[in-house]
């Protein structure tokens, strides 16, 4: 199943717009996806190959998953969601474990966003969710990553104290990319609940990354923002 699967997605393969991908997603030395391959499929096309092979066993997806091809994760990742998706409480737990036994091949943004929050963070909803703070301490830009966009599970049921917890956690990380995260579930936590934003500005804003605050304040008055940019 595994070089049926492979085959399939090769053929559809587009070298030449490969390459505007490796720059858009940050593949060359030293950038956070150095060395990632891309195939130019579009995600579309990568999701109806995925509806076609959802009966995969563990084994392949896991080959999928080893893939230095994005493309291959993309779809191992789409097939996990499939199944989680489909089956009862119990078997969801065999996509949990098998998710966090690979979570360090969840390693582009596109991968944590389209996937933790709807199998990882959906899992633990009544769970211990512990593990999500030992997420957001690691050393992996993207487990870091994971450990806050999985709490968008928690805010789409106005939960939202694992989301504040962590965001204060990372507040003071080093990269764009975790700042980027947070404002985004900031901001999905505001359109359930202002005041969640609000409260939570008042307290950090002074040292709050000056990308995560802008994008935090851009949908509030002109007013607030000057506040806010001016702390």
């Amino acid at each position: 199943m595994f070089k049926k699967i492979t085959n399939e997605i090769l053929s559809l393969k587009n070298p030449d717009k490969a390459k505007i991908l490796q720059g858009f997603f940050k593949t060359w030395i030293w950038e956070y996806g150095e060395w990632d391959i891309f195939l130019w499929i579009t995600v579309p096309e990568l999701r109806n190959i995925s509806k076609k092979y959802i009966s995969i066993n563990f084994e392949d997806i896991e080959l999928l998953l080893k893939s230095e091809i994005h493309d291959f994760r993309f779809i191992a990742l789409c097939i996990l969601r499939l199944k989680y998706e489909k089956w009862d409480e119990n078997a969801k737990k065999a996509v949990f474990d098998f998710s966090i036994k690979n979570i360090e091949k969840i390693n582009n943004w596109d991968l944590v966003d389209t996937y933790v929050h709807y199998t990882i963070g959906d899992y633990i909803l009544d769970k211990d969710r512990e593990i999500l703070y030992k997420f957001s301490k690691s050393e992996n830009l993207w487990i870091r990553r994971i450990s806050i966009i999985s709490t968008f599970a928690f805010i789409k049921r106005n939960l939202f104290e694992d989301t504040l917890k962590i965001c204060e956690i990372l507040l003071n990380d080093k990269h764009d990319l975790i700042h980027k995260a947070t404002w985004w579930m900031l901001r999905e936590a505001w359109k359930r609940d202002k005041q969640i934003l609000i409260n939570f500005l008042d307290k950090h804003s002074k040292n709050m990354p000056r990308t995560m605050l802008r994008y935090s304040i851009e949908k509030l008055s002109k007013e607030e923002k000057e506040l806010y940019m001016k702390k």
